[in-house]
Parts: structure tokens; sequence; C-alpha cells
């Protein structure tokens, strides 16, 4: 598989935890029905990422799989060398390792770990990764890493060490910044979500609800506002600021959106359509986007 071309095509961006495996199952089943090219999945306090995808993984033959992202302080460089190998082995090259630092209430107020430096750590996780030894058949060729870069030091590093970035929570603005620091070669992975209403209140409240969860997070709040968005915007969800971060309107409103993704030096875009509740799939919305409709 020529993954670069591979991931040219749209991808979905899901929380599965919500629902029972089996509908897990006919979620990566169907997103590979209608076409689309990659299921990025998240590493937060449910399913482990790599057990799930190598289960999904046995019911698809050409979904590619990846984690947005594994946190660096959940497993040891090691051992997720280990679990980025396999994957790629066992699914002939259908996965991508997404890595991130996580936010400060994770890491610190739940795992009781240190999350001083982040920047620091990353570099030094990487170092280690590369250094472990891994002693079965390695996949040719490896996985592709991409740090869940938001700031302009992380992108650089992402150049460094990686082979590109997955941004989360941005705009087609940022795209372009990531790929200027980033230059032509790397990969540039987008998640954008997405509602598909015509209505304009009812597209922002989903939106601002879904905001709400993340507005505390440092390392998003800093990202918006190097965007050029206020706390104030920010904390009162003003349209400006929501209808950047989350794209709605009709099916070709949407694609306006990933294409200026593109046009910014996306090399791929992945979607997250907002529900009222976690578990409830917008298939109308992902029908309607679907790169084989």
């Amino acid at each position: 598989m020529d993954l670069r071309e591979h991931l040219r095509t749209l991808g979905v961006w899901y929380f599965t935890d919500a629902m029972p495996v089996g509908q897990a199952e006919e979620l990566a089943g169907r997103i590979e029905q209608l076409g689309y090219s990659t299921l990025w999945l998240p590493d937060t306090v449910g399913r482990d990422p790599f057990a799930h995808i190598a289960h999904l993984a046995d019911g698809t033959s050409t979904l590619v799989f990846a984690t947005g992202i594994a946190s660096i302080f959940h497993r040891h460089p090691g051992a997720m060398k280990q679990a980025a190998n396999t994957l790629a082995e066992q699914t002939g090259g259908r996965f991508v390792l997404g890595l991130g630092v996580s936010h400060a209430p994770m890491v610190e107020g739940l795992r009781r770990l240190d999350y001083s430096k982040p920047l620091t750590q990353m570099r030094d996780y990487l170092a280690a990764m590369d250094a472990a030894p891994y002693s079965a058949t390695p996949p040719e060729p490896p996985p592709p890493r991409l740090l869940a870069a938001l700031g302009p030091k992380m992108t650089e590093l992402a150049r460094e060490a990686a082979d590109g970035t997955h941004p989360y929570w941005t705009t087609p603005e940022h795209t372009a910044q990531a790929r200027q620091i980033l230059g032509s070669d790397k990969l540039l992975c987008v998640e954008q979500k997405v509602v598909l209403s015509t209505d304009a209140a009812a597209a922002r409240e989903l939106a601002a609800n879904a905001i709400a969860g993340y507005a505390d997070l440092p390392n998003y709040r800093n990202n918006w506002k190097r965007l050029g968005f206020s706390d104030d915007e920010i904390d009162g969800r003003a349209p400006r600021f929501v209808d950047a971060v989350v794209a709605w309107g009709d099916a070709d409103t949407i694609r306006g959106r990933l294409q200026a993704h593109s046009d910014a030096g996306a090399t791929h875009v992945c979607i997250q359509p907002l529900s009222a509740s976690r578990g409830q799939v917008d298939w109308p919305c992902l029908e309607a986007l679907a790169p084989a409709g």
C-alpha cells in the first residue's frame, strides 16, 4: 500500500468507547464501505487503542487505522514501538502511530505523573523509541510516526524527529502555518469537526457543547489565541470563533472547508461529525461527505 497516496482520501476521527464492540465493528466496516481511507481513534481512559485497532482491523481489508493520539505518558517508549510495529506488520501496513503529550489535567491530575517540560519529554521519548530493541520481523516500511503538534516548537520537533503532525481543533490558517514549518515532505494529517446542518443556531449549539470539553485545556486555548481569538471569544463561544473551528452547513459548504485545508498543505483531512451524544453516529453526514458517494 502506498500509504501517503492512500491518506489523500478523506478519513474519519471518532470516539468508539461509548459503543459496544459490535457497534464499533459495524462502524469500521461501514466507514470502509463508504470509501473513507482512515479511522482515527483516541487514547483516553477507555479501550486500549492498540488492542482495539488490532480487533477492528481484522474485520476490514483496506481501511487504515491511526491513533489520534496515543499518550507518551501511558506507555514506555519500547512498549510503544512494539505495539506500533506489531500492528503495522499484522495489518499489512494499515497503521499510523499518532503520539502526543496529552494535557496536564490528564497526566498530572489523573495519572499523577510529571508533566513538566512536555516538549523535552517528547524529544527524549522519540529518541528512546528509536533506541529500543525490536527482535521480531520489522514491518516494511515502518509505521509513520506523527506528533499531535499545535505550537511551532512541537511542529519543529515533528519535522526533525517524526514523519509529520496530527493537529486537532485547528483551522486552515493553522494548517498553512504547520506546512510552512514542516516543509513539503512531511505528513500533515488534520482533524476537522463538522456539523451537517444549515440551521446556524443548532449547528453552533452542537459546536459550543463540543468546545466546552476542551476550552479550559491550555494547549488548545493557547493555540486558538495564537490564531487570533481572544479569551472572551473562546469563553463566550463567539460565532467568529465557533465557525472557524467547526465547519457547518450543507455538504458543499463543508467540502469547501476540507478543501481549504488541502489547499493550505494538508496531506490528509479526517472529519469528526458532532452529535448530541458521543455514541451517536451521524450517518447522514458521513454518507453525504463519503469519498465513494
